[in-house]
């Protein structure tokens, strides 16, 4: 490989995300005794040791933190100067990497990368999945696929699909429980909750006729999983908040009922959402119109 300033970047910045010098070194297809050359060389040239080593993994020292943040922005910058300068005379191509969430990325966003990647033959997707929001500056992601308001207000978004957030449960625990006529009845349900991200534990906030409401609830089930929560749902387990994306297909096959329909969370739109550039990529274009298409 060769070791000018560009795969010195790489190779860190691929370090950095792996935390572990075999696993970096078999990306590259390097030795792990060359991996631990190279960046025994890349410090002995910066004067500097940028990250502290133990025999599992390794952490970033914070030269290394400041390394990795201008190596990041440097081969973004790479990419998005040659796919200026080709995207204008050709079909979209090169690497286009894509993060969304754990359960809809992989049975939602998986099979479409699936359909995309025939179209576009030429351009090479990276889909990662992640149950917390990933900060799309520092990380080197394109294209961020999610739920819900924009996490930072620095991002530009578009808007993929609407959606809202509904209580919903089986009609076989609604006629062993009864059904709830006002949100204070949830006190007497067991309801499901799905832990996502630092939402407070437990606690629902809704809205009916544009004013919100909040209510504690209880249950025996929780997961930060929402394949997981589903299931349990549909098993007569208690109540759930689910969106209507999800929820379309049990409502209609009689599996899941809506209850409290007047109460939503609105902010459940699907977005995909990028950093702020003025000249985005074809092969980002190309993949926010894909989904676009689909979602219509």
């Amino acid at each position: 490989m060769k070791n000018d300033l560009a795969s010195n970047l790489e190779f860190f910045v691929l370090l950095a995300r792996h935390g572990n010098l075999s696993a970096a070194a078999r990306e590259l297809d390097l030795t792990p005794p060359a991996a631990t050359k190279r960046l025994a060389q890349l410090e002995a040239r910066l004067g500097v040791r940028l990250v502290n080593r133990t025999t599992r993994s390794i952490s970033l020292t914070s030269e290394g933190e400041t390394y990795l943040h201008h190596a990041t922005r440097i081969l973004a910058d790479l990419r998005d100067m040659e796919e200026a300068v080709s995207s204008s005379r050709s079909a979209p191509r090169g690497l286009l990497r894509v993060n969304a969430t754990l359960g809809f990325g992989r049975t939602t966003i998986a099979p479409l990368v699936s359909a995309f990647a025939k179209r576009y033959p030429h351009v090479e997707v990276q889909l990662d999945v992640t149950d917390r929001p990933v900060d799309l500056v520092e990380s080197g992601v394109d294209l961020a696929i999610r739920f819900g308001s924009l996490p930072d207000k620095r991002l530009n978004a578009r808007r993929v699909m609407t959606n809202r957030r509904f209580l919903c449960a089986s009609p076989r625990y609604l006629e062993r429980h009864g059904t709830p006529a006002s949100l204070a009845d949830l006190a007497a349900h067991q309801c499901i909750v799905h832990r996502q991200n630092d939402d407070a534990y437990g606690v629902w906030r809704l809205i009916r006729d544009g004013q919100p409401e909040a209510v504690k609830v209880r249950g025996m089930l929780s997961s930060n999983d929402g394949d997981i929560v589903l299931g349990w749902a549909l098993d007569g387990h208690g109540i759930l908040i689910r969106s209507e994306w999800d929820l379309a297909k049990y409502v209609e096959s009689g599996r899941l009922r809506v209850v409290l329909p007047e109460f939503t969370q609105p902010e459940a739109d699907l977005f995909v959402y990028y950093a702020e550039k003025r000249n985005q990529s074809a092969k980002a274009r190309a993949f926010i119109d894909f989904l676009v298409e689909r979602f219509a």
